[in-house]
């Protein structure tokens, strides 16, 4: 399904050309030829009892078999032949194992998210620009797509809980609110898990940040400093979270809490957590802020928090003014306004949690914030890093920056990270990482 290449927000659609009446009649051929095929298939999974999200493999090789058969049997002449057989092996596993009109841009190694306004209204992302597909759905195939996608994931939506987050088959994220929530028509949104990078080093080979500003946050996350990762939506936290998470010891015990799975980092003693919906009967509820108490209960050397967004914020905090180490990403605008975030969501917690506990607390707490931007080129880069010393001053938390981006360069400032015994305790030489060293 080819999606038409366009500025950002651009309606590339093209109108389609009117077609001459044998031309209609070979693709209605065509579509019915399929549908049988299709429906051959089908029978064939139920029959061998398969299940086509998980045994994918197994569903292409019945797929080649039913269209090996029916090209056998066109030589025949009792049906017609097929075109491009491999086409239309394609097909039938998109209709039947993937995710029907929707899987060639899920294949598509190009985009990044697909959502969906309306049946008629696909975008997808691709370097961080909006492009409108040509691709054209109905109503009842937006559905069936949903329902697909969330058997899959053992998530579901309904009326009193119209909203769902789940994790699909390949580690794509998918997003839907219903209908009278959404109005005109249920909204649908798939973040696709692009690994383009692993480790600090990647970043740096597609110029987010430079080596010298690389090498100093890998060693402070080896120092076991307490990093805030912040930024705006699609700015890359995830990505950069899984890559300082890559630099984690070895030797230590991490515990990730996620809403959905996103986090995947080598690491040879990794947990990861992720929240759960309430049931039918309206219990069994697993909050983030639920995994975050239920990790220091696992003997973790280091704790992890895809991503904080309400009172579970006042956990974590407290978990790091303790001494754990741990890493988090947060949605803000620049790292000083993230700081100030931090010290509002604790209040969530509850009327006993004040401003004047929380500011002090959240100061010597968060050692290091690194924070994200969108070039207008789409380019996802580290805009600053940002050390907290610790002090407080009028209600204020005080920064130094340690690396800027000036005229389009990431450089260093002036600033020195807290904790400097801790780069010692591990071997490391600070003022070398920061280029400062004789």
């Amino acid at each position: 399904m080819a999606v038409s290449p366009a500025s950002a927000y651009a309606d590339t659609r093209a109108p389609h050309p009117r077609r001459s009446g044998a031309s209609t009649s070979a693709h209605s051929s065509h579509d019915a030829l399929v549908d049988g095929l299709d429906a051959t298939l089908r029978e064939l999974v139920r029959r061998e009892g398969v299940d086509p999200q998980r045994d994918a493999d197994v569903v292409r090789r019945l797929a080649e078999g039913v269209v090996r058969r029916h090209d056998d049997h066109s030589l025949t002449g009792a049906v017609a032949p097929l075109a491009d057989p491999d086409a239309v092996v394609g097909e039938l596993l998109a209709r039947v194992s993937g995710f029907g009109p929707l899987q060639p841009l899920l294949d598509d190694p190009t985009v990044e998210e697909i959502w969906i306004n309306d049946p008629t209204r696909v975008f997808v992302a691709r370097r961080g620009r909006h492009e409108l597909t040509n691709l054209m759905l109905t109503r009842p195939q937006v559905d069936e797509l949903v329902e697909r996608m969330l058997k899959s994931s053992g998530r579901r939506i309904d009326l009193s809980r119209p909203f769902v987050d789940a994790m699909l088959p390949e580690g794509h994220r998918l997003h839907v609110v219903l209908e009278g929530i959404s109005r005109g028509f249920s909204a649908v949104n798939i973040r696709k898990f692009v690994l383009r990078a692993a480790r600090l080093s990647d970043l740096v080979e597609l110029g987010s940040l430079t080596s010298q500003a690389a090498a100093f946050l890998e060693g402070s996350v080896r120092a076991g400093l307490n990093i805030l990762v912040t930024g705006g939506t699609q700015a890359g936290k995830t990505t950069m979270l899984n890559c300082l998470a890559a630099a984690v010891p070895g030797g230590e015990r991490v515990i990730s809490a996620e809403e959905v799975y996103e986090l995947r980092f080598p690491h040879p003693d990794h947990v990861a957590l992720q929240t759960r919906q309430a049931g039918l009967e309206g219990t069994g509820e697993i909050r983030l802020r639920d995994l975050v108490k239920e990790s220091l209960r696992m003997r973790p050397s280091r704790i992890i928090v895809g991503e904080v967004r309400s009172e579970e914020c006042l956990d974590l905090v407290l978990a790091l003014n303790s001494g754990l180490p741990g890493m988090c990403t947060l949605h803000a605008n620049s790292a000083r306004e993230a700081l100030v975030k931090m010290c509002t969501l604790p209040l969530l917690a509850g009327e006993n949690i004040s401003d004047r506990f929380v500011v002090p607390t959240v100061a010597t707490s968060v050692d290091l914030v690194v924070h994200l931007g969108l070039d207008p080129r789409g380019q996802r880069r580290v805009e600053e890093v940002v050390a907290v010393p610790g002090r407080v001053e009028n209600g204020v938390i005080e920064c130094e920056p340690v690396f800027v981006r000036r005229d389009g360069e990431l450089r260093r400032a002036h600033g020195t990270p807290p904790r400097p015994e801790r780069f010692e305790r591990v071997g490391l030489d600070l003022r070398r990482l920061l280029g400062e060293a004789g």
